[in-house]
């Protein structure tokens, strides 16, 4: 029986995360490998800018990261007990992110946002959270209103199964709009909580924050004695070693991070303040318990990811990538009559089909989203291999040398002239 048949019978949708179902083609990919910029699937070889949704920044099977995990697996995978690395990875954590002076590592950014909503309650002993049209902070009920990533792409911003009871608890603000934030923080009083937002939305395509929007979260938060959540699942240690919070100057009191912190392998981490973050148990009242955290081999992978990017040249490689195949998009698609944004940051960029700039969720969805879908269609067929939806972004890692993206850019310029051709 063909794989996508026996998918379908096993999995609901075929798949087991709904970013993967591809809903603009008959079929998902189906990896067979993969290695530096490229994925090997059943569709051949393709450059890779979707870099497991930015979960690698060394490219795909780093040699440094594999023999770290290989070194490990040969001491043993599972202890369910404290370990030195543990210990190692929190310090270079802490000596890249000053806002973070105690840490508790979990396994998904998932964990991370829930833990970190939970202790923020816990804190302050308020119920009431703010989050921002378009902010996907994992899938778990609080957060699951009003989301980006799969959920924006599917048209399900609220998930079902959430009860109405813990909807209320949860109010959603524009993303950069100054005046509806300080409104809503005015509204919900002494009842707000925490503040969640992603420093940079990378989950409803890439949206650059105005610097004067994360200011008035800090500035807000601190007046009201809420705590400020920065969500840097995806720009954690992808902005550089001190993340959204260090690029923009701007310092959160709980920090959510995930994705690159664990070198392709699944890890969550949040961390903050002693006075905050004393609160854990089994210290605190505020509990969080896991078997698989600070997993050994996550633990080792992550070490490694660091130690290679604190020698600064993987940031050089990936975000001149970026840099590259952002002014070349721009560049082909003039050329073939297409208005097109490309927003892009560091080793992030994604392209929109629609004239003026890109900074909130309405600007997104006022994108053609058709368009876009065609081009991804149409790129698959000549080797790249795009973020699957303008609602979500491109990845560069230092993989994604200088011959890797001008091929990319020639593949794209025939891209183009195809989707021309196709209208």
């Amino acid at each position: 029986m063909d794989i996508w048949e026996r998918a379908k019978a096993v999995f609901p949708g075929g798949v087991n995360s709904p970013a993967r179902a591809l809903k603009h083609l008959a079929r998902p990919l189906v990896a067979l490998g993969a290695d530096g910029p490229y994925l090997y699937t059943d569709r051949g070889r393709l450059v890779d800018f979707c870099s497991a949704f930015g979960a690698i920044i060394l490219g795909h099977n780093n040699p440094r990261v594999r023999e770290a995990v290989e070194r490990q697996l040969r001491s043993g995978w599972i202890y369910a007990l404290l370990t030195e690395q543990e210990v190692a990875l929190a310090e270079k954590i802490r000596s890249h992110m000053p806002s973070i002076r105690k840490i508790r590592f979990v396994n998904t950014g998932t964990e991370a946002t829930m833990n970190a909503i939970r202790l923020a309650r816990g804190y302050t002993k308020r119920d009431v959270i703010i989050k921002f049209d378009g902010n996907f902070h994992g899938s778990h009920d609080y957060v699951l209103v009003k989301a980006g990533s799969g959920a924006a792409t599917w048209g399900i911003p609220t998930s079902a199964g959430i009860p109405a009871d813990v909807v209320k608890l949860t109010v959603v603000v524009p993303y950069n709009d100054v005046e509806a934030f300080v409104r809503a923080v005015r509204e919900v009083g002494d009842r707000l909580a925490a503040v969640i937002a992603e420093p940079v939305a990378g989950n409803y395509g890439l949206i650059i924050p105005d610097k004067e929007f994360l200011k008035a979260l800090r500035e807000e938060t601190e007046r009201t004695g809420a705590v400020l959540i920065f969500d840097e699942v995806i720009t954690g240690f992808r902005l550089g070693l001190s993340g959204a919070q260090g690029h923009f100057g701007v310092r959160p009191d709980l920090t959510t991070l995930g994705k690159v912190l664990g070198g392709g392998f699944p890890i969550g981490a949040f961390g903050g303040g002693e006075e905050i973050m004393d609160l854990l148990a089994p210290q605190g009242p505020v509990y969080n318990a896991g078997t698989y955290n600070a997993h050994p081999v996550s633990i080792a992978a992550g070490l490694a990811v660091l130690e290679e990017l604190e020698t600064g040249r993987p940031y050089e490689v990936a975000n001149k990538a970026a840099e590259r195949m952002a002014r070349g998009i721009e560049d082909v698609a003039g050329r073939y009559g297409f208005d097109v944004v490309v927003k892009q940051i560091s080793s992030m960029f994604q392209l929109y089909f629609k004239r003026g700039d890109v900074k909130t969720p309405d600007d997104v969805r006022r994108s053609d989203e058709r368009l876009y879908l065609k081009l991804h269609e149409i790129a698959l067929r000549h080797g790249l291999y795009l973020a699957p939806s303008q609602y979500e972004v491109n990845f560069t890692t230092s993989a994604h040398t200088q011959e890797v993206v001008e091929w990319a850019l020639g593949s794209l310029e025939k891209s183009f002239r195809e989707l021309k051709s196709a209208l």
